[in-house]
């Protein structure tokens, strides 16, 4: 027998289950029209787009003031180098864009008296790591401020190769430095395992070595010379950067005691290849904030700056695996090393 208590609850499902379904069917809907028009204004659009603005974000001053402070008071640019560089936002150019817009907009009028580094990276790919490096000089030289590096965590090779940049390198008590080293790879060789299974393997090519280090064959005396060249003068160059910016770290001593490997702040202080081993980060800052000129009672602003990423304009730019139907793999060569970094010069720290 059928109460009317038990249709007046089927009825409160029943409409409970249709408002549910129509809800999410018109958030379906906007969601796809959105999609949809975005993707069409990618494939209608002019191909020619200006970078988007850098992401600025109020910060904690040296007494934890982040008050936003009138559009006329001085600014310390806080730029953090956290990560593998050469991937994700540490690359070239994101980081020149970087600067560019550290002169324009809410910055304008040369607000930005200096800039402190918040260094916490293995390193990274020699190229973007170089290139960032004479980014920051040629800033410096050309605007005439100070640039400082705080280490908390990690700043080994690249990383170490960008805070040469810096007046003055600052990190905690438990951080690592060093790693002044250059290394391509790792490279395997199948040819054995092949052998075994009875697979043969056939590249043709013009131009002596050209299938150098080719990992389905067996490799020939020498192949790898001109690779080897390129690393010696990548660290040659590397060692230079480092040596002619730390006046205390002994080039010599580098090259034969010292090498590629990482000391605790207090030793790496000692040995030269930062300022001060046992420092805070508000420390740093107030040490940076003197130096900049900026008086002891002004008050001054301290800013964040990091690319901005945009999935909209992804979108747009039929940029991401979904759009273009793939998936990338990404095969880990490494502790920060991935198949993206194959045969690439690398600062960069491996424990």
């Amino acid at each position: 027998m059928i109460t009317s208590m038990d249709i007046s609850r089927e009825s409160i499902f029943i409409s409970a289950l249709r408002g549910f379904v129509k809800s999410f069917a018109v958030v379906f809907g906007i969601a796809l029209g959105i999609c949809l028009i975005v993707i069409g204004i990618g494939l209608t659009s002019d191909t020619v787009s200006l970078p988007d603005k850098s992401q600025i974000t109020v910060s904690a001053d040296a007494n934890w003031n982040r008050k936003l402070l009138p559009s006329k008071a001085p600014v310390i640019l806080r730029i953090d180098i956290h990560g593998v560089i050469g991937t994700n936002k540490l690359k070239e150019k994101h980081f020149k864009d970087l600067l560019l817009d550290s002169r324009e907009g809410v910055l304008a009028d040369n607000r930005v008296k200096g800039i402190l580094l918040h260094v916490n990276t293995p390193g990274g790919t020699a190229t973007d790591s170089s290139a960032i490096y004479h980014l920051l000089k040629e800033y410096k030289e050309k605007y005439k401020l100070p640039i400082y590096a705080f280490v908390d965590g990690l700043c080994a090779s690249g990383g170490m190769y960008i805070s040469c940049a810096a007046d003055q390198i600052s990190s905690t008590q438990n951080s690592m430095i060093g790693s002044v080293g250059v290394r391509i790879g790792p490279t395997f060789n199948f040819s054995g395992a092949m052998e075994k299974v009875g697979i043969a393997s056939l590249t043709l090519t013009e131009g002596k070595n050209k299938d150098a280090l080719n990992p389905f064959r067996p490799w020939k005396p020498g192949e790898d010379d001109a690779i080897k060249a390129i690393v010696a003068s990548e660290y040659e160059e590397f060692v230079r950067v480092v040596t002619e910016n730390r006046k205390k770290l002994d080039k010599e001593n580098l090259i034969n005691d010292y090498g590629a490997n990482v000391f605790a702040a207090e030793k790496a202080q000692e040995l030269g290849y930062i300022d001060n081993g046992n420092a805070s980060y508000d420390q740093t800052l107030a040490a940076l904030v003197k130096e900049a000129g900026i008086k002891e009672d002004e008050k001054y602003q301290v800013l964040a700056i990091e690319p901005y990423q945009s999935v909209l304009k992804e979108l747009a730019e039929n940029k991401t695996s979904l759009l273009r139907g793939k998936i990338t793999h990404v095969f880990p060569t490494g502790a920060y090393t991935t198949s993206e970094m194959s045969g690439q010069v690398l600062y960069l720290y491996s424990n």
